[in-house]
């Protein structure tokens, strides 16, 4: 069996397990053994091969790699707007609790509201910025 015959197996499995896996990191090794599969079909020796399938694969995982970290993390699920439409919402606080919560009606039924770590409760409008649970975090307005 020819050495780019052998490449391109190699190419297709990694495929094959990165549609199952869910990964991008075997896709991008995948382009490495198919870069190594060229380089067989244009006469160069295995050793050859090797480094151009070690230098293309690792080359994109480490392109990627950097790309994802320049990226901004996502915002979780509690302070997302995009997740949570309460995020933003107003509701209006009369009396704080000796614990640092109050009660406040919101949409038809009863929450508990905490204050942001490090504000002090006052009364008044507040904006919510997370939901943790069934507790609602805002900050004054």
């Amino acid at each position: 069996m020819a050495n780019s015959t052998i490449w391109w197996l190699i190419a297709g499995a990694a495929i094959v397990v990165e549609l199952l896996s869910g990964t991008v990191y075997l896709l991008l090794l995948a382009a490495g053994f198919a870069a190594a599969a060229i380089a067989a079909h244009l006469g160069f020796g295995t050793i050859t091969q090797l480094i151009v399938a070690a230098v293309i694969g690792v080359g994109a995982v480490l392109v990627w790699y950097s790309i994802q970290r320049k990226r901004p993390r996502a915002a979780g699920a509690g302070t997302n707007r995009d997740v949570n439409l309460d995020i933003g919402e107003s509701v209006q606080v009369d009396a704080w609790n000796s614990d640092g919560t109050a009660t406040v009606r919101y949409r038809g039924a009863q929450w508990t509201v905490v204050q942001r770590a490090g504000h002090a409760p006052s009364t008044g409008e507040h904006r919510v910025v997370e939901v943790v649970g069934s507790r609602l975090v805002v900050d004054k307005i």
